[in-house]
């Protein structure tokens, strides 16, 4: 009995465990694709410098983006996709006006941007769950419900409301000279670290990474499928209260017409960062690397003069690229 039930454990922990080459090329291809993008700009003509402002406005560029994408990185690595962000963004950044517009405390505002995502995040998890939809239906529908949502709640109008400081927190110029980057920056690389750990050691990242690999197997291996999904949604949709509430501290208001299609800026920093949309492979620290990327890449273009449709040009061809750069790693693993 002790015989076959060894390679019975065997196949379970190469199951919830990625594997070591696809881990180490998650890690380095963005870093790499980071250099070249900078290599790049630096070569080009009038070779601008760049300061520790175009740095710390890079950083505060990418948080919102790189915050949501922490949370869309574990969806992707499920095998799953949500199309919602931008609009359940603009939903928790009107519901944190509202409350602190109505006199709300601030952690209690902090605490509804949370549950606002959250909520977005779990009923996300069950129409696809329950209902077995494919997450690109369900989402596909929920992003326009989100938006509808955000435009019912404040009459399709922006809801200005006190920020308690909160603008403070995303700041380029921290007034903390101390701090070389925004507060909320750091918030952000604080999450990442905390969300590393949380993907590769605890049960929900292992269980993550086994139903993106093979849901079927994972759910011979006694995993409850449906249930750790739901949690998936949930956890990125804390993510994405959070980026609604650094929204509401970027505008100084809730507007739910804000973060139109930003959700395909979080989708392409996950995948630019390694993830793949076939399931079962990203990491955090790829994903923060994606959205620093881009931001990176709209700021240059910004400080060389170019106009803003060059720059969703470029932008759409390195999706493309880093797509078919994971679709030729899928084929090269099938093989």
């Amino acid at each position: 009995m002790n015989a076959q039930s060894a390679p019975q454990l065997a196949d379970k922990t190469r199951l919830l465990s990625p594997s070591l080459a696809g881990s180490l090329l998650t890690a380095f291809a963005p870093f790499l694709g980071l250099a070249l993008v900078v290599a790049l700009f630096y070569v080009i003509p009038p070779h601008p410098p760049v300061t520790m402002l175009h740095l710390q406005t890079v950083a505060v560029h990418t948080m919102i983006v790189g915050i949501a994408a922490m949370g869309m990185t574990f969806i992707i690595i499920s095998g799953g996709i949500d199309l919602s962000v931008g609009s359940a963004i603009a939903l928790a950044s009107v519901a944190v006006a509202l409350a602190l517009r109505a006199g709300w405390p601030l952690p209690l505002a902090v605490g509804v941007a949370l549950a606002t995502g959250a909520a977005c995040g779990l009923y996300n998890g069950v129409l696809i769950t329950a209902l077995r939809l494919p997450p690109f239906i369900a989402t596909l529908g929920t992003l326009g419900f989100y938006r509808g949502v955000a435009k019912w709640i404040s009459d399709s109008m922006p809801v200005s409301a006190p920020t308690h400081g909160l603008e403070n927190w995303v700041r380029p110029v921290p007034l903390q000279e101390w701090l070389p980057f925004a507060p909320g920056v750091w918030l952000m690389l604080g999450l990442g670290v905390f969300l590393v750990a949380v993907l590769r050691y605890t049960v929900l990242g292992r269980y993550t990474f086994a139903i993106g690999s093979n849901e079927a197997t994972a759910r011979l291996c006694g995993i409850r499928v449906p249930r750790v999904k739901v949690y998936i949604y949930m956890l990125a949709g804390l993510m994405v209260g959070l980026a609604g509430l650094m929204q509401f501290a970027r505008l100084t208001q809730g507007d739910p017409t804000v973060a139109i299609g930003l959700e395909l800026d979080v989708i392409a920093a996950v995948v630019i960062g390694g993830g793949s949309l076939a399931g079962g492979q990203g990491s955090i620290v790829g994903t923060l690397v994606g959205a620093f990327l881009m931001a990176y890449l709209r700021n240059r273009c910004t400080v060389l003069g170019w106009p803003n449709f060059v720059q969703e040009m470029i932008v759409g061809h390195i999706i493309i690229i880093a797509v078919a750069v994971d679709q030729w790693r899928v084929r090269r693993t099938e093989r």
